[in-house]
């Protein structure tokens, strides 16, 4: 007998025996057992019980004869492979010849023992078995190596996006304030707003795609939940299947938080999208917020949370599914990337909650949101009184930018000037008046923004820089004027952000002139 026979299998295993002489089955089972290995026996011999007990009970190792009246091993192997690359499949027969062994282990079989040579086979099944984890493990590992990469390339292709969608989505934020101030068609203003809306939505996307690939993290605002379910209400009644009834509970108009409404929208809509999945025959899909107490545990401390909660009448889960929910690449869909429920635990986490879920099969899954409530909510700032008679000199090189720059600054009263470009801007200089500020695009190409400045400055500009800069580019602060009051703004900037920040450096130009400096 082989030196490791009396060595034990470190768990019990269950192993599916294919073979139509019921001796041969005791045999090896007897022969098995007195070898030390703890067996569970399934014994089948025909095709139709082995499908049933594949479809039953995934087992950890499968014994098959090669010939047997009205089935093939051969079959059998195609039938257990079908359902799994990584169950060992082990040949015992009568008769074995090394042509019949060589095509076996071409088809997918991991070994083969003549009925002959019984003493190899405890020796056989232990590596079968222990060959089988090491393959799935090493397969597993490289498969979550390959994500990790594509991870790494959506970073670097987010990365390069980000620039170009900003400058697509800039016109739209400068666009639909300036419709509101230009007439009073209720028609005219809902599309303003709509405008601006998905503006504001896709620069937040950019950004929510942007932090996720590198880790960072985006700042929040004051979010109205009845606001935030009525947004997801709205995505999901368009993709909501006939047979699934969605459930949105009302809350209170005064219900707030604070956080980040768009990555709050990604994380819900991701939930219900699984929702949905599990529930193929269709079902309830139910969302509730409300304010509650929560005493102290080892994970929260006490005080009023938002209790968020996604309940479906779907298939449920089992134990060993809810605690690998939220490992990285687990997933239980052929087409799952198992990063889902990983990111919705972040976004979570991020906003200093806890994301929790209970469920069972059969009865359905509750994913719970539990976010602390923040006592104080900031209020809307209103934008002090423009300062009348301000002159403003606006620098870009890019015609579009320069011409909603300039108007949106105009609309509000400012005696606006455009350059287009650093060289349009000294010849400004030179023929009209000083401006009172310049707001200066950083993303200039033929003469760069550092360099514009220098050139204005050395023409006697002392006033404050307004400087638009790209959301992912360096600000390089040493190499600007040290000598200037320098706002930076990042791109692309919404109308009310540009219009407080002039008004704000005009007002400080106003106080330090008036105090003599």
């Amino acid at each position: 007998m082989h030196a490791d026979n009396g060595r034990r299998l470190p768990q019990r295993i269950h192993v599916l025996h294919i073979e139509d002489d019921p001796v041969d089955v005791e045999l090896i089972a007897s022969f098995l057992g007195d070898a030390g290995v703890d067996i569970e026996w399934t014994h089948v011999d025909d095709e139709i019980s082995l499908a049933r007990a594949l479809s039953e009970r995934k087992p950890d190792l499968v014994l098959s004869d090669l010939t047997m009246p009205g089935f093939s091993g051969y079959k059998a192997l195609e039938l257990v492979r079908e359902r799994s690359p990584y169950i060992p499949f082990i040949f015992v027969s009568g008769t074995m010849g090394e042509e019949t062994a060589v095509d076996a282990l071409r088809l997918g079989a991991t070994d083969y023992i003549l009925k002959s040579s019984m003493a190899r086979l405890p020796s056989a099944v232990r590596r079968a078995l222990r060959e089988a984890e090491e393959r799935e493990l090493r397969d597993r590992t490289e498969a979550e190596l390959m994500r990790s990469q594509r991870l790494d390339s959506l970073a670097m292709l987010a990365g390069g996006l980000s620039h170009d969608l900003r400058n697509i989505l800039q016109p739209l934020l400068m666009v639909a304030p300036m419709i509101s101030e230009r007439t009073d068609d209720t028609r005219l203003l809902r599309l303003g707003e709509l405008v601006e809306d998905c503006a504001k939505r896709g620069l937040d996307m950019v950004a929510s795609m942007l932090s996720f690939a590198r880790g960072a993290r985006q700042a929040g605002s004051t979010v109205n939940v009845k606001q935030l379910l009525r947004a997801l209400d709205l995505l999901m009644r368009g993709t909501l299947p006939r047979n699934v009834v969605l459930d949105i509970s009302d809350v209170p108009n005064d219900l707030n938080f604070e956080g980040n409404d768009t990555e709050l929208q990604q994380c819900l809509l991701n939930l219900c999208l699984n929702a949905i999945q599990a529930m193929p025959s269709g079902g309830t899909l139910t969302l509730r917020a409300e304010r509650t107490w929560v005493d102290a545990d080892g994970q929260r401390a006490a005080g009023e949370y938002l209790r968020i909660a996604v309940s479906d009448t779907g298939v449920g889960m089992d134990e060993d599914v809810q605690r690998r929910l939220f490992t990285p690449f687990f997933t239980t869909k052929p087409d799952g990337t198992g990063l889902g429920l990983l990111s919705c635990k972040r976004i979570v986490e991020n906003h200093r909650g806890l994301l929790g879920v209970t469920s069972a099969p059969g009865e359905g899954t509750t994913f719970q949101i539990l976010l602390p409530l923040e006592l104080e909510t900031a209020d809307a700032r209103g934008r002090s009184e423009t300062v009348r008679n301000a002159r403003l000199l606006v620098v870009a090189e890019s015609a579009g930018s320069l011409s909603l720059l300039g108007d949106g600054l105009a609309v509000e009263g400012y005696k606006t000037h455009v350059a287009q470009g650093g060289t349009a801007a000294i010849r400004f200089f030179e023929s009209e008046q000083i401006p009172d500020l310049i707001v200066l695009d950083a993303d200039m190409r033929l003469l760069s923004g550092v360099r514009t400045l220098v050139e204005l400055q050395e023409r006697k500009y002392v006033g404050p820089v307004l400087l638009l800069v790209d959301d992912d580019a360096e600000t390089d602060a040493d190499q600007w004027p040290q000598d200037l009051r320098i706002r930076i703004l990042r791109k692309p900037v919404a109308l009310p952000e540009l219009l407080e920040a002039v008004n704000q450096l005009l007002q400080a130009r106003v106080v330090d002139a008036s105090d003599g400096r």
